[in-house]
């Protein structure tokens, strides 16, 4: 069953509606004030080997080429103002943009990782669809790493994560704001890694089974 889901979600993606929906999301040149830089902070740091997420193993099934490391790629962005306001303009916009939904109301199954389909979607579905806009807007798809955390709620719940040379933040469809990653209350479990396929452990003894919250 979970092959036909994803056979379905995967083409549902591709279809004219998820097309319209990036159109719709074109990120446009900012005009009007300059954008303020946000301080320098400590940046996170690896504590070790880990087993990706089943999640993203079934997405990288459906989307090789959003799994693809390239060594040549930067691991860190140079933040400069217009890269700043694009990071804060696409955060806002697809938080706006997509309803949540989880993945038992959108598909029937516990997690499943997909780009938001007909404009729904939970957690990861937001951050995925974030770190593509971000490749079309010329950021390197490697300083940016999905990850897994336990949240408020002491549930797992997916960010992406942005490695700069002024540290590390947080993409997050629960503010708009993009954090500092150490000010967002999170445990941080694991995120995806730079080298290749293995992610990297950020320090937590505990691992989600599922991702799948629906904020």
């Amino acid at each position: 069953m979970r092959t036909t889901i994803l056979d379905t979600a995967s083409k549902a993606a591709r279809t004219s509606t998820f097309a319209s929906a990036l159109a719709g999301l074109a990120i446009l040149a900012t005009s009007g004030a300059a954008t303020a830089l946000p301080a320098f902070t400590v940046a996170s740091y690896d504590a070790g080997p880990s087993q990706p997420i089943q999640g993203w193993i079934d997405f990288c099934r459906s989307y090789p080429g959003e799994c693809v490391v390239d060594r040549s790629e930067p691991e860190v962005v140079r933040l400069d103002a217009a890269t700043w306001r694009t990071v804060l303009d696409v955060n806002e916009r697809v938080n706006a943009a997509v309803r949540p939904a989880t993945d038992w109301e959108l598909y029937g199954v516990a997690d499943l990782w997909t780009f938001p389909v007909n404009g729904s979607g939970d957690c990861e579905d937001y951050q995925l669809l974030k770190r593509n806009l971000l490749v079309q807007a010329g950021l390197p798809r490697r300083a940016m790493r999905m990850t897994v955390v336990i949240d408020e709620k002491n549930e797992g719940h997916a960010v992406l994560m942005l490695r700069t040379d002024r540290g590390d933040f947080v993409l997050d469809n629960k503010t708009n704001a993009v954090l500092p990653w150490h000010d967002t209350g999170y445990v941080y479990v694991k995120r995806e890694g730079s080298h290749g396929a293995q992610w990297t452990s950020l320090g937590h003894v505990r691992s989600p089974v599922a991702t799948a919250n629906r904020n």
